[in-house]
């Protein structure tokens, strides 16, 4: 059965050009790429760096694998500069893995840019192997999806950084120590729990620091030793706190001591502060960046479409007459 409705004339889609535009094909005042530039990707691990390279048009031109080492990465460069002129370089974990190499890279003048993680979903697409991750890295710099700077961990916030590995570390340690000291006094012997119950935590350090055991065939010695040995071990971890702690306030006071002036904000907010911006802080660009690093910047959320009576607001909010005695 034929249609009833009338043929209808399909018109060819008709580009107009001005004398500076032409609308709806190509943006002129997007640059053009040169063909025989090379934009590189790297992936990286422990012991190897897996090297992609692409041309202009986004051609893989080969990939090669190399060593971490200082040699590992002249042989990495110099087999990208092969190609042709670098103008930049994806690269994955550069503040882990890739550190060294961005380092290195660095100081030859060439600009590496910050690439995230493939996504699962392309990854599961595509497969996952350690060439294939170097090309998505080259790929995602030349689509502009990558656009990230790295830290350049190469002045005083790279210390407070590496202070501050040493100072968690010793927290973690201190809390485990104590929770040993309780949980070993819990089970000792009645009338050595009796001496050491109702003590907070440092006078139960220093009592327990203090006791001299005998031989360790008897339990009750042998859990007075291991009761001294975790105490010690306790004044131990806080005096490198404490240590550790006097180098960071002298490090921020140096670094931003008006952020230390702010009411609120002591020693170990102001580190991780500027630590998270890193020695280049201008690479933020606003404040709104700074809370996307930080994994709070809100959300959107659509516009509500208002009621008839009114905005959605008002028709929340509506608010019912007081009661008044009669």
């Amino acid at each position: 059965m034929l249609s009833a409705r009338p043929a209808v004339r399909v018109r060819p889609y008709r580009i107009e050009r001005t004398a500076h535009t032409m609308v709806g094909t190509i943006d002129p005042a997007r640059e053009v790429t040169n063909i025989d530039t090379i934009t590189g990707g790297v992936d990286t691990h422990a012991d190897t760096h897996t090297v992609a390279a692409l041309d202009g048009l986004g051609r893989l031109l080969g990939h090669a694998t190399f060593p971490v080492t200082p040699t590992g990465f002249d042989d990495l460069m110099t087999w990208l500069r092969s190609h042709g002129e670098v103008v930049a370089v994806g690269m994955e974990g550069t503040g882990s893995y890739g550190a060294g190499l961005f380092q290195h890279l660095r100081v030859h003048r060439l600009q590496v840019i910050e690439v995230d993680q493939p996504d699962r979903r392309a990854r599961r697409r595509t497969g996952k192997s350690d060439p294939t991750d170097a090309i998505a890295a080259a790929r995602a710099v030349q689509a502009g999806t990558a656009t990230g700077t790295p830290k350049t961990r190469d002045g005083v916030v790279e210390s407070i950084r590496a202070l501050r590995v040493a100072r968690n570390g010793a927290i973690k340690a201190h809390t485990a120590a104590i929770n040993a000291l309780r949980q070993t006094i819990i089970t000792a012997p009645a009338h050595l729990r009796q001496q050491l119950v109702g003590q907070g935590a440092k006078g139960l350090v220093d009592t327990c620091a203090r006791f001299r055991p005998g031989d360790v065939r008897d339990p009750e010695q042998a859990t007075k030793a291991t009761l001294r040995r975790l105490a010690r071990r306790c004044q131990m971890l806080a005096a490198e706190l404490a240590e550790t702690d006097k180098d960071l306030k002298t490090l921020i006071v140096a670094k931003a001591p008006d952020l230390l002036a702010v009411h609120g904000v002591g020693t170990h907010i102001a580190g991780q502060l500027l630590i998270t911006a890193g020695d280049n802080p201008e690479r933020l660009k606003s404040e709104a960046s700074f809370a996307a690093l930080c994994g709070v910047s809100p959300s959107w959320r659509p516009r509500a479409r208002p009621t008839a009576t009114g905005s959605t607001a008002a028709a929340i909010e509506q608010r019912t007459a007081p009661c008044t005695a009669s």
